[in-house]
């Protein structure tokens, strides 16, 4: 059976900013792409709505054994999501849970540092932000960086992903403020059946695509050089 929607990310990126043309030269705008997989397909809407791009740091929680399972996730500033009922279904203990915590949160904090290169995130504050990852299983990740976003109060949040199951689509859609999803197919096992290249995003790739976006963004470049001067003072 064939699956294949998508060519690869930056095609899915592409597909995508069509949809969001009405969001282009806003000065308001703001994309976050989810690491890794997510930076490939923001970078395009990014480019094509000529928005600046940042990353939002979230890591999933992996079932102890099966860690391709999520049982939830983790954001920067604390926030955590926690699907209670697959825990108790698979019967993980707390002291389970709080060790995938602790890895995970260890890892948000080696890629705060990797992908910010020193920079502090942006003020998402009265903003319009579109939210992109590369697919949505379980959705669990997408709902911590809602919440994440949502506790910066910005005036309109939209998440927008290529391909999506029905039930995460649906979730996610019902706390946003706009959802764009292009494809949620009644049958769904995994977000690389709807790709012909899948290849994992490696933090080499996000941080150049990172590093391309600033230099496309005149306002960073502005703010390069603000430092650079502090620095030279």
């Amino acid at each position: 059976m064939e699956f294949t929607h998508f060519k690869d990310r930056e095609d899915a990126g592409a597909q995508l900013a069509r949809q969001l043309a009405q969001y282009a030269d806003n000065p308001n705008v703001v994309v976050l792409a989810l690491p890794r997989g997510g930076v490939p397909v923001a970078f395009k809407i990014a480019c094509a709505l000529h928005a600046p791009l940042d990353v939002l740091l979230v890591r999933k929680l992996g079932l102890p054994g099966h860690e391709e399972y999520a049982m939830g996730a983790i954001g920067s500033g604390g926030v955590r999501v926690l699907q209670r009922e697959v825990v108790q279904k698979m019967h993980i203990t707390p002291q389970q849970v709080q060790e995938v915590i602790d890895r995970e949160a260890a890892e948000l904090t080696r890629r705060e540092q990797l992908f910010r290169d020193g920079r502090k995130a942006r003020n998402l504050h009265g903003k319009i932000v579109i939210l992109v990852d590369d697919g949505l299983a379980t959705g669990s990740t997408m709902r911590v960086a809602v919440e994440v976003v949502r506790a910066q109060k910005p005036a309109q949040l939209i998440v927008a992903v290529p391909v999506s199951a029905i039930e995460s689509r649906d979730m996610i859609a019902a706390e946003v403020d706009e959802m764009v999803c292009l494809s949620a197919p009644p049958l769904f096992r995994a977000v690389s059946e709807w790709y012909a290249h899948f290849n994992q995003t490696s933090d080499e790739e996000v941080q150049a695509l990172l590093a391309k976006a600033r230099h496309l963004d005149p306002a960073e470049e502005e703010r390069e050089a603000e430092l650079a001067t502090q620095f030279i003072r």
